[in-house]
C-alpha cells in the first residue's frame, strides 16, 4: 500500500525494528526507576552491550551468544552503578553520567579491532504460511526473535508490576524505602536486582543495534538511544504499556524519516535526522505542562539514597 510515495507496510515493519533497541532499554530503565533508583547511565550500558555483543558474536560465530554477551556486559555495568550508589551512597545523577562517559570510552577502546567486521547473521523467526498473509505477514511475521522478545518483556514487566508479589515489593521500595525496610524487605538487594535487570535489557538493546539494526560496530553507534530510553520512561509516566507506545512513536518517526529520504522528498536530511529527537523534546514539554498541577507520576523515592541505619 503506497501513500504519498511511501510504502506503509514497509514503514510499519521498519518501525518495529527501529523501536526495539530503545524499547528494551526503556523497559529495563522502567524497572530500575520503579525501585527508586535513577540511572542516567543507560547510554553507557547500551554502548558497552553493543561492543560486547558484537565481539562475542564475531568470536564465537553465534549471534545468540552475542546477545547473551551484550546482556551480561550491560548487567555488569549496572552492577557497578549499584555498588557505587547503593553501597557507597554516591550521587545517583553524577554516577550515572560518569557511567555513560566510562562506557563510551571503554567501548571505543574494546571495539577498535572489530571495525569493518561483519557479524554472523541473525535469521528471522519462521512462521511458515503466516508470513505470506497479505500486509499482516510483512508487518507481524517477518522479524527476528529479539523483536518478539521485546514485546514479551513489556507484557511480562506489566504483569509483574501489576499482579505479582515481586512487583508489589519493587513498587513499595520505590515509593518509600524506609517503610519497606521496616516491613523487613531488603531494599538494597531489591534495587541491585532491578538495576541488573535494567542493565541486561540495555545491553541487549545495544547488542541489537550492532548485530541487527546496523549491523556492524561503529564507535558511538548508540547515538543518544540511551537518553531517548530515559525520556520514554518519563513520557510513559512510569507505566509499562505506555513505554511500548513511546518507543514505537520514536521508532515510527525514525522509520518515517528514512522513508521520506528514500521517496525523494525535498526536505533537508539534517531536519529529517533530528526529527525524532525534536519530537521527543516536544512531547516531554507538553507532558510536563499537563502534569504540573497533577499527581506525581514518578516513584516517590526516585533518586533518593537509602541507608539501613535510617
Amino acid at each position: 500500500m503506497i501513500v504519498g510515495g511511501i510504502d506503509v507496510v514497509t514503514l510499519i515493519s521498519m518501525l518495529m525494528v527501529a523501536s526495539t533497541p530503545v524499547l528494551l532499554a526503556a523497559t529495563g530503565e522502567l524497572v530500575a526507576e520503579k525501585s527508586g533508583v535513577l540511572n542516567l547511565g543507560v547510554e553507557g550500558m547500551m554502548i558497552v552491550g553493543a561492543v560486547a555483543g558484537f565481539a562475542a558474536a564475531v568470536t564465537t560465530g553465534s549471534p545468540v551468544l552475542g546477545f547473551a554477551g551484550g546482556a551480561l556486559a550491560g548487567a555488569a555495568m549496572a552492577a557497578l552503578f549499584a555498588l557505587l550508589t547503593q553501597v557507597f551512597l554516591s550521587n545517583q545523577t553524577a554516577t550515572g553520567l560518569a557511567l555513560t562517559l566510562f562506557g563510551l570510552g571503554l567501548s571505543a577502546l574494546v571495539g577498535k579491532p572489530f571495525e569493518g567486521v561483519r557479524p554472523p547473521p541473525t535469521g528471522k523467526v519462521p512462521f511458515g504460511p503466516l508470513s505470506d498473509i497479505p500486509m499482516l505477514g510483512r508487518i507481524l511475521f517477518s522479524h527476528d526473535w529479539v523483536v518478539y522478545l521485546s514485546l514479551a518483556l513489556v507484557a511480562a514487566v506489566w504483569g509483574m508490576l501489576k499482579y505479582s508479589r515481586a512487583g508489589l515489593i519493587l513498587r513499595a521500595v520505590g515509593e518509600n524505602h524506609d517503610a519497606a525496610h521496616a516491613l523487613g524487605y531488603r531494599v538494597i538487594a531489591v534495587r541491585f536486582a532491578a538495576l541488573a535487570f535494567g542493565g541486561a535489557l540495555a545491553g541487549l538493546g545495544g547488542a541489537y543495534l550492532s548485530l541487527i539494526r546496523v549491523p556492524q560496530w561503529t564507535e558511538g553507534m548508540t547515538a543518544g538511544a540511551g537518553w531517548i530510553a530515559l525520556a520514554i520512561v518519563v513520557f510513559a509516566s512510569w507505566r509499562a504499556g505506555r513505554v511500548l507506545i513511546g518507543a514505537y512513536l520514536f521508532g515510527g518517526i525514525t522509520a518515517l524519516q528514512l522513508q521520506l529520504q528514500a521517496a525523494g522528498y525535498a526536505i533537508p536530511v539534517h531536519l529529517l535526522t533530528m526529527a525524532p529527537y525534536v519530537l521527543t523534546i516536544v512531547v516531554l514539554v507538553v507532558l510536563s505542562a499537563l502534569h504540573r498541577h497533577g499527581a506525581q507520576a514518578a516513584p516517590a523515592a526516585l533518586g533518593r539514597s537509602f541507608h539501613a541505619s535510617n
